[in-house]
């Protein structure tokens, strides 16, 4: 066991300690529930799919910490431009996060329906109620445009995440070449800090290119996620109405 070399780690590491205790929790509960008969906790699925998921991700991310090639990460020259990427990622992560927990509220409110364990009545049953086949349509293409709305922004995100990282890439470029000067490539005392500055610029082309296609990965797997999620609902929720609608 190593021992926190400064300040920061020493916070840090019972804070990612937490998390990940958290993350276990979770999922050995949702484990537990999904073994058991009762057919309301599948709705607890998607639930489980975004953590398992993101346990996966988060221990890879621990691996790659104690292999020492986050430490080489964030030492490197031009890692600001890694962590504002990262921030980016944040961002669409807590999202999705956010984004999963109502679509799985939602997927408890329509299957208690189904089931008639839910005392309330679903939203879209009150809008299609009294309507048409055709007025009924309209709804449900309107619920479908909301749903994928809100999908929407975090694939945004995923898709910045690429584009953030070939602007790095350019960037590094950028800085490689502009500490090269071909006039002064046979003055021995002026090929060092070309060198230097070339090694830079291309360090902050590459680690910025990884960062942004791997954190791309990561995000758009809970975006598919999500996608799924949201097709059963849409599914469900349109079954439920159609009926609801012939009783």
């Amino acid at each position: 066991m190593s021992w926190p070399r400064n300040a920061a780690e020493a916070v840090a590491a019972p804070r990612a300690m937490a998390v990940w205790d958290a993350l276990w929790r979770t999922a050995r509960e949702f484990g537990a529930a999904l073994g058991q008969d009762d057919p309301i906790t599948h709705r607890y699925l998607l639930l489980m799919r975004f953590t398992l998921a993101n346990c996966i991700a988060l221990a890879l991310v621990g691996a790659a910490a104690g292999m020492g090639w986050m430490e080489t990460l964030l030492t490197a020259d031009g890692s600001i431009y890694s962590l504002a990427i990262v921030a980016v990622f944040l961002v669409g992560w807590f999202w999705s996060g956010q984004r999963v927990a109502q679509l799985s509220r939602a997927l408890n409110e329509i299957k208690s329906s189904q089931l008639g364990r839910y005392e309330g009545t679903p939203g879209y049953l009150r809008a299609i109620e009294g309507r048409d086949a055709g007025s009924r349509a309209i709804l449900a293409s309107t619920l479908k445009l909301r749903l994928a709305g809100r999908i929407a922004p975090i694939r945004h995100i995923a898709n910045s995440l690429v584009l953030l990282g070939l602007t790095g890439t350019v960037i590094g470029f950028i800085i490689a070449l502009s500490g090269v000067h071909p006039d002064a490539a046979s003055d021995v005392s002026a090929i060092g800090p070309m060198i230097s500055t070339l090694i830079r610029g291309m360090s902050i082309a590459l680690y910025t290119t990884l960062v942004g296609s791997l954190l791309n990965i990561w995000l758009m797997v809970n975006v598919r996620l999500l996608e799924g999620g949201t097709i059963k609902l849409l599914t469900a929720t349109v079954e439920l109405g159609e009926r609801h609608a012939r009783t």
